[in-house]
């Protein structure tokens, strides 16, 4: 999943994107590095960022869906890639399905717009849920729910099973408002009201998140954390040099199991999420090597010649997060 921000302030390249044009050619530069969607967000929810007006927001990313959305229908190589809208508001949502994006990713997890629930419900689209705990001090103003500051680290005892637990009461709601459970992903929130420490817990608790029964999607490109990792001198890397970092999560994902990787620079993940893919495989390799030289004959190739087509169909379903792959347009995402 490629990002890409049509904001003014997002940490890593607000402001770049602003104009429709410019922001239309940065997400076909993303299909071109090998995308399978391309997640459209019109407000940054970086530490500190100020929630902007909902029609600024839709105003911002619906033009640019609906031009990507029309490069894809005339490129036949592109079939099955999908456009998501990175968005908190159910009017913004509506706004950009009609635009033509076909998944919503819903960083609050349903919580910020109680009327999303009903939008998805109808749409029958897939729904990505984040996991955000909202900010106890604003519990009665829900626009101001879910903003988060660099101190705001949640509160956690034990982040693996709060957060798995808090995940699941979440698709709870979703399904008692009529949305499809076989719509729904789940995204850890890597870096929302999360410490370092966190983080590097749910990435490692990759497994049993992905035991919840739901595809699982991991956001860790260039954050924060990442930097804190890399400093040197005191000084946090700047999101600019957490490439190579990024790159290992995406492949540490996929290996474990993730159904999908949220990254800025989507050729460097997917040269991972390759390499992870042929690892996970090669073990079926040495199939061929247990068998006696003089058997070397046209039945071990075809043993070899099989082999690779499984590998491919291996990488492929590790490397294709689809929704032509895991969706099928408009199908069950957890087939």
């Amino acid at each position: 999943m490629g990002v890409l921000n049509v904001t003014a302030d997002s940490f890593s390249d607000g402001g770049r994107y602003l104009d429709v044009d410019a922001a239309v050619a940065h997400g076909r530069e993303l299909l071109a590095q090998g995308a399978d969607i391309v997640d459209v967000g019109g407000e940054s929810t970086r530490p500190g960022a100020v929630r902007v007006d909902p029609e600024i927001e839709a105003a911002r990313v619906a033009p640019v869906i609906a031009g990507l959305r029309a490069h894809i229908d005339a490129t036949p190589a592109l079939a099955g890639t999908a456009i998501s809208v990175d968005t908190m508001r159910a009017r913004v949502a509506e706004a950009a399905i009609a635009a033509g994006a076909t998944i919503v990713n819903d960083v609050s997890g349903g919580r910020a717009d109680r009327a999303m629930v009903k939008v998805l419900a109808d749409a029958g689209i897939p729904w990505i849920l984040m996991h955000w705990r909202p900010l106890e001090s604003a519990a009665d103003d829900h626009r101001d729910l879910f903003t988060h500051s660099l101190d705001d680290i949640g509160g956690y005892r034990d982040v693996v099973a709060e957060v798995s637990g808090e995940l699941l009461a979440q698709v709870d709601a979703a399904m008692s408002g009529g949305v499809d459970p076989a719509r729904i992903i789940l995204d850890p929130g890597l870096g929302f009201a999360k410490a370092p420490e966190h983080n590097w817990a749910l990435l490692h608790a990759l497994p049993t998140l992905v035991g919840l029964g739901f595809p699982v999607l991991i956001g860790a490109s260039r954050k924060r954390f990442l930097g804190s990792l890399l400093a040197a001198g005191g000084t946090d890397r700047p999101p600019a040099g957490r490439e190579v970092a990024t790159a290992a999560i995406s492949a540490l994902a996929a290996a474990g199991g993730a159904w999908g990787v949220r990254v800025h620079d989507v050729r460097s993940s997917r040269d991972a999420v390759s390499v992870a893919a042929a690892w996970t495989a090669g073990g079926r390799r040495g199939l061929v090597d247990s068998l006696p030289s003089d058997e070397n004959t046209p039945d071990a190739n075809r043993v070899v010649e099989n082999t690779a087509v499984e590998n491919t169909a291996i990488k492929n379903t590790m490397v294709e997060n689809t929704v032509a792959e895991n969706m099928g347009g408009q199908e069950n995402v957890a087939t």
